[in-house]
């Protein structure tokens, strides 16, 4: 019998299948370098960059995709970060370009300006996995119990057939959905709304409680066509009047009143392909409920009813709205009642970590006692975003009038305050419940989990514990990635001086400009605009006790030969020979005699190069290690 290549792939499949269950039926030990719990959007892309540096790699994931909230809970409309696609985000969406035919193909939806399909999404996600060396998934496989051993970690996980064996490896990370891994270990948290004794924050209330954020079961709809009816059958206790006002659009963040457009509101995560994202805050299929401390079994009850709710909505969507045409795509997901496998959770476990993300290291990153921005590890620009449509009675604070720049995420809050071999990651990182309203959406996850990845590798290259491993090693190995650690909106990755000014910016020496804007603030570096002998002189004093009692920096442009007389002081003498034999080969502009006046560019490439203070060592609280 001849077979096709089709075929013969299939069967070589269907071996692996055989001998990979056949390894949990054998109860045979499973070892790694790096265990991942959860192949959701931080655990696949912190596998993924684990891979890359080195790392042999196994990730344990519940269900059969990879994903998480990006496919598996199908919300498939990017939230931030389109003019920030750096790293393991940017090569995901060039690849939803790739296979969808460029940007405009994908900018289907008003609330994002990347769509896709969840299947699409999981596609593109497992083929980056299977390109790189040393990453096993075990999908449709949970984990049973988590312990500590001489030489790292050790989980029990289970597989769908309800087999079980251990997993062996030296650093672990908690990439699960609600930080359930942690709160296993016993590792400290917080859960719900904080208090203003706690983290500082203005905004925050006077007592904390354990409110979290709405979730929301979002379902796929498609377009069946003109004169379809796809209307499925009345649900249990439904009522109209419980969607009323569903058709409002105006957008709080724009003050844009426009609302009750029905069309306008189911349009806002249209899919490619006629398909609809349903995951509507204002009187749609958001619900309030706490599972967060739930068991498995109690949380499948509780989530039955945010289906319910879904499904009621949907009918509205059908019966009272007119759209018929109108259905569920039953298959977009593997299951047979055509939900995606999870829910979408805005809100998890936050740990209890190295660094609290709070408020004001968003608002006013360089005028806190934490200097947290030189030790950021990941970037996002959405806008402080919490629902809590459906609680009822939630405490009031207006989030949507929160305003904040870009901003970045410090390496500690992925790291515990005192337990050791443990790096969190996707939503339950160290932050406050108001900044997890902006450090939850999809971009900044991906981001967290490239950057769990590295200080997971990088841990393992050392024999050390993730909490050891230098914070500037980290930030230097992602912009050998081509990630962002600081959050310049123009700075892109292609331009020739990218790495120089990331790195001066992550010290400080030169600070980039915060503007709120809308749904997706910003940092500028303005590399072309002039910089003053002060502002210069005022950001090297933390790294170059020479100058800490050196006050003659005016507010005029800084000159050649004056950066010349300050970089003497900080010990390194520079002769303008020297500064003209590497001036074309760091790629400055015009001849440097020439120049009467240095712009920010030039100075950061100059001070990078000659100084390099970058490798100054900086500690959790962004602190740099000098001595004095």
């Amino acid at each position: 019998m001849k077979l096709t290549i089709g075929a013969i792939i299939k069967q070589i499949l269907m071996v692996i299948t055989v001998f990979h269950w056949n390894g949990f039926a054998s109860g045979q030990a499973k070892t790694a370098d790096v265990l991942i719990v959860g192949g959701g959007a931080s655990g696949t892309m912190a596998a993924i960059q684990a891979a890359r540096m080195g790392a042999k790699v196994v990730v344990v994931e519940e269900t059969p995709w990879l994903g998480g909230m990006l496919t598996a809970a199908g919300v498939s409309a990017i939230d931030g970060n389109h003019r920030l696609p750096a790293g393991l985000w940017g090569e995901f969406r060039q690849e939803l370009y790739s296979y969808y035919g460029g940007p405009q193909a994908v900018e289907t939806g008003w609330v994002s300006n990347t769509l896709f399909e969840p299947a699409v999404g999981n596609q593109i996600l497992k083929r980056m996995v299977a390109k790189e060396q040393g990453i096993e998934v075990l999908y449709e496989t949970t984990w049973e119990a988590v312990h500590k051993t001489t030489s790292g970690w050790e989980i029990t996980v289970k597989d769908r057939k309800s087999r079980k064996k251990n997993i062996s490896g030296k650093v672990l990370i908690d990439a699960t959905e609600l930080g359930d891994v942690m709160a296993y270990l016993q590792v400290p948290y917080y859960l719900g709304m904080d208090s203003r004794s706690l983290t500082n924050e203005p905004y925050a209330l006077e007592e904390g409680n354990d409110i979290v954020q709405d979730l929301t079961y979002v379902i796929t709809l498609k377009d069946f066509g003109e004169g379809a009816d796809a209307t499925i059958p009345r649900p249990e206790n439904y009522r109209k009047d419980e969607f009323d006002g569903c058709c409002d659009v105006s957008d709080p963040a724009t003050f844009n009143k426009d609302n009750n457009d029905c069309f306008k509101m189911l349009t806002y995560g249209r899919l490619p392909n006629n398909k609809y994202m349903i995951n509507w805050p204002k009187k749609g299929n958001d619900i309030y409920l706490n599972v967060v401390e739930k068991t498995r079994a109690e949380r499948e009850v509780l989530l039955e009813e945010a289906k319910q709710m879904t499904l009621r909505f949907v009918y509205y969507i059908q019966h009272e709205l007119g759209f018929k045409n109108l259905g569920i795509a039953y298959d977009e997901y593997p299951t047979e009642d055509g939900f995606p496998m999870i829910p979408y959770h805005r809100e998890s476990r936050r740990l209890k970590a190295k660094s609290l993300f709070a408020l004001q290291h968003v608002m006013t990153p360089f005028d806190t006692p934490q200097a947290y921005y030189r030790t950021g590890i990941a970037v996002g620009d959405y806008t402080i975003d919490h629902h809590h449509y459906k609680y009822g009675n939630a405490p009031e604070i207006d989030f949507v009038k929160i305003r904040v720049p870009s901003y970045n995420v410090p390496m500690g809050s992925l790291i515990p305050e005192s337990f050791e071999g443990l790096i969190v990651a996707e939503k339950s990182i160290g932050v406050s419940n108001i900044v997890n309203g902006a450090t939850r959406l999809q971009p900044v996850v991906l981001g967290i989990g490239q950057a769990a990845g590295t200080i997971a590798a990088l841990a393992v290259e050392r024999g050390v514990h993730p909490s050891q491993v230098p914070i500037r090693d980290v930030q230097a190995a992602l912009l050998e990635s081509r990630a962002y650690i600081m959050p310049y909106i123009d700075v892109p990755t292609e331009d020739p001086h990218f790495k120089a000014m990331q790195r001066i910016g992550a010290t400080g020496i030169i600070k980039g400009v915060g503007v709120p804007y809308k749904w997706a603030n910003q940092t500028w570096f303005y590399p072309e605009r002039a910089i003053s002998e002060y502002e210069l002189v005022d950001g090297l004093r933390p790294f170059y006790p020479a100058l800490s009692h050196y006050w003659d920096a005016s507010g005029e442009p800084l000159t050649i030969r004056y950066l010349m007389e300050v970089m003497a002081l900080c010990g390194r003498s520079v002769t303008i020979d020297e500064l003209e034999g590497v001036w074309s080969a760091l790629e400055l502009q015009d001849d440097p005699t020439a120049v009467s006046q240095l712009d920010r560019r030039q100075a950061a490439v100059l001070v990078d190069y000659f100084h390099d203070p970058f490798t100054i060592p900086v500690n959790f609280e962004g602190h740099p290690s000098i001595d004095k």
